[in-house]
């Protein structure tokens, strides 16, 4: 995922331009997203495709959300299901995997944040869509070495995992494969303890995930999660469909649905500006559960991820071997995903927590120490392959070309956390609430 390049790159219009033909009740095509699929040779007719195909033959035209679901999650041929491509060798880098002192921060945020709340007995970090759990890897470090100041403090981790391949590999990572199968209390389908000591357990949904005081963290989570597509016509906004192109049977286009359709009337805002949007229904319901349970349990939430606040239009890409890839092309064998609206989050949060951000990946880094850090890590390091390699994963994350502007920081937290809760009263006695750790400027003691 680590390019933000979004659609100019496919050398498609950024946006679908509104003059597009929308489809009668036999679907018309829209150009533009997507573009002429290249042929792939053989391996290009997968099994999904197949299914896909007999599908649109029986039902019509489906949503993108329904077509984005099936290449990803599929339970036989899904992108995520199947591979889980992350990595060097997958068909995406992710910040964890570039260096160590990207998860070292963010474990320092929590720990930052527990401080700030008064450092309760107990917190459950819940990670959703763990990825190789490398992540969690530099976390649990961070919490390993914090071990005194945390040794009051009962911790345990939680990750929220569809994938039965990713699950084992985080497992492997971070107990060394000495976990349980677990299936007589039905919501954590695994359980494992850390190589430092702290419990582990696996769920397929977060809603399994008891309810308690928890950090929950979101690290390139949002954006594989299915979005809808919208286009402003002359007749009012329709819904961008996948359809089977009737010039080539076995291939894949986007037309335009004939009317409105129900996703059309729920999700776009009369005060909408824009002639082209993406809605990812699914992001709207995560962050809905996060905002109550945090209202209700206390922690707090930390999104991470490529986005924008309610300004970008058409970002839906695939990437296949660390290169762009056309959506519609060979389905579940690339990793489609769509840029995080965070003004929609926000929205989604319907007050129940204060939020935070977007911020800029590099201003949070900065502002969290990785300056400080990265010149530690200089420090003690002897040889020039290292330094070289700390140099060089400091500029993936922290260049605006790179990964430091595209990628956005966002937080959910308790209005408590921002604002004592009788400020109208005796504001003196009250000392001032510590700035939250990232989201305003480090102040070196």
């Amino acid at each position: 995922h680590s390019s933000c390049g979004g659609a100019a790159l496919l050398g498609r219009p950024a946006e679908l331009r509104s003059a597009l033909p929308t489809a009668p009740a036999a679907a018309q095509p829209s150009s533009g997203a997507g573009g002429a699929p290249e042929s792939e040779g053989p391996g290009r007719d997968t099994a999904l495709l197949r299914h896909l195909l007999l599908k649109l033959r029986a039902t019509g035209p489906v949503t993108v959300a329904e077509y984005m679901r099936e290449a990803l999650t599929n339970p036989g041929q899904g992108y995520y299901t199947r591979r889980g491509g992350i990595g060097e060798s997958g068909d995406f880098i992710t910040s964890p995997e570039i260096t160590q002192v990207f998860g070292e921060l963010i474990g320092i945020w929590f720990v930052s944040e527990w401080i700030a709340m008064g450092k309760p007995k107990a917190f459950q970090l819940v990670e959703l869509g763990p990825g190789r759990g490398t992540l969690t890897d530099d976390i649990l470090r961070v919490f390993n070495q914090l071990a005194s100041l945390l040794s009051k403090c009962d911790v345990s981790i939680h990750l929220v995992e569809v994938s039965p391949k990713l699950s084992e590999i985080q497992a492997l990572r971070l107990t060394g494969g000495k976990v349980q199968s677990n299936s007589e209390d039905n919501s954590a389908y695994m359980k494992g303890v850390s190589k430092t000591g702290i419990p582990i357990s696996w769920y397929r949904d977060i809603r399994d995930v008891l309810p308690g005081y928890s950090f929950y963290l979101a690290h390139e989570f949002f954006d594989a999660l299915p979005i809808h597509k919208f286009q402003r016509t002359e007749k009012g906004w329709r819904e961008v469909l996948v359809d089977i192109d009737p010039q080539v049977p076995d291939q894949l286009r986007f037309v335009l649905s004939p009317s409105r359709t129900p996703a059309t009337e729920i999700f776009i805002q009369p005060e909408e500006t824009r002639d082209h949007v993406e809605v990812c229904p699914e992001a709207g319901v995560i962050i809905q559960r996060l905002a109550s349970r945090i209202e209700e349990d206390g922690g707090a939430a930390l999104v991470a991820d490529y986005g924008h606040d309610g300004t970008k239009t058409d970002t839906f890409r695939g990437f296949r071997d660390h290169k762009l890839h056309d959506v519609l092309t060979a389905p579940g064998t690339a990793d489609l995903t769509a840029d995080v609206d965070f003004s929609y989050l926000r929205k989604m949060a319907q007050g129940r927590t204060a939020t935070l951000g977007p911020i800029k990946q590099r201003e949070f880094l900065k502002n969290m120490g990785i300056d400080v850090r990265l010149q530690v890590l200089l420090q003690n390091s002897h040889d020039t392959a290292t330094h070289k390699q700390l140099l060089h994963s400091y500029d993936m994350l922290m260049n605006p070309e790179k990964m430091g502007d595209c990628f956005n920081f966002f937080a959910l937290l308790p209005h408590q956390r921002l604002v004592h809760p009788d400020t109208k009263h005796k504001q003196e006695s009250k000392s001032p609430l510590p700035p939250v750790a990232g989201f305003s400027e480090l102040l070196m003691k």
